[in-house]
């Protein structure tokens, strides 16, 4: 892989200890203002990805067929902006200290896009089990392209992350990713919302949601009638994380690339450490 990383490293951001408190123990937070001069970036990277998505985008439209949503992944290599957030922002500082991890890896990252008065929601799950590695250390950062009001906002099961449970990933339309995968069905989160500690944000651009890959969590239809509500999620582990393959199971993203061992420590060259930045100068 050819990165390229700034010539000088990436300007110090510091999280609030109380965010990192929340982190822990609520297994999702909103990092506020970390990526104001990243957005139009960013913007112009998605820009580019809606109109060019690769062979792995989906789009879903919604029952009465109005709006469309539009997830993809694994872009950065053929999308400079995407490659220049990723290895120049303050991203991997900040993912390091909601993990308390030294080292910082690239597992992915993933666009979503969901155009005005789409009706498709994001339904309830975990990413774990949907990934190819594991490890004690990991956050995905959300960061909002558009304004996005509490009631459009991703949702999150506090305290989640730590019931000791996977759940049966599926796909965006509903259908299992994996039918015969021995795990539980996600459960009615929907139609019993009072049984469960739910929190989200209203957030802007330039803001952050983090959250741990175990942290249940699902996304409302766009509601809006006018505003676009595209997101740009970047997915991080920390240290000890490893390759893990399991037997006729798809993973998503299926990184059809990697031959690793499973149970081996993620190599540079497959997920390149992001932090701190200097390991990737001159690759």
């Amino acid at each position: 892989m050819n990165v390229q990383p700034a010539a000088a490293s990436a300007p110090s951001f510091r999280v609030d200890p109380a965010v990192i408190e929340e982190f822990n123990a609520t297994g999702a937070t909103v990092v506020r203002g970390a990526f104001k001069e990243w957005i139009d970036l960013l913007r112009r990277g998605v820009t580019y990805n809606v109109d060019h998505p690769s062979s792995d985008g989906h789009t879903y439209t919604g029952k009465q067929g109005a709006g469309r949503f539009l997830s993809d992944y694994c872009n950065w290599e053929r999308i400079p902006e995407y490659r220049e957030f990723i290895f120049n922002s303050p991203a991997g500082e900040v993912a390091s200290q909601l993990m308390n991890s030294e080292r910082v890896r690239l597992f992915h990252e993933h666009v979503l896009v969901k155009e005005a008065a789409t009706d498709v929601a994001t339904p309830w799950h975990q990413d774990q089990p949907y990934y190819c590695v594991e490890g004690p250390k990991t956050v995905s950062l959300w960061i909002p392209l558009d304004e996005v009001p509490r009631d459009t906002a991703i949702e999150f099961i506090g305290g989640s992350h730590l019931w000791g449970k996977f759940y049966r990933p599926q796909r965006f339309n509903g259908e299992a990713l994996n039918p015969n995968d021995g795990l539980e069905d996600i459960p009615d989160i929907n139609g019993n919302r009072d049984a469960y500690d739910i929190c989200g944000w209203h957030v802007y651009p330039g803001d952050a949601v983090a959250f741990d890959y175990r942290t249940l969590h699902g996304a409302p239809p766009n509601r809006s009638a006018t505003r676009q509500r595209r997101a740009f999620s970047l997915r991080l582990v920390g240290d000890g994380a490893r390759f893990v393959r399991r037997e006729d199971i798809k993973t998503s993203p299926p990184f059809r690339h990697v031959t690793a061992a499973s149970g081996s420590l993620l190599s540079d060259e497959d997920f390149p450490v992001v932090y701190p930045n200097s390991e990737n100068k001159n690759r």
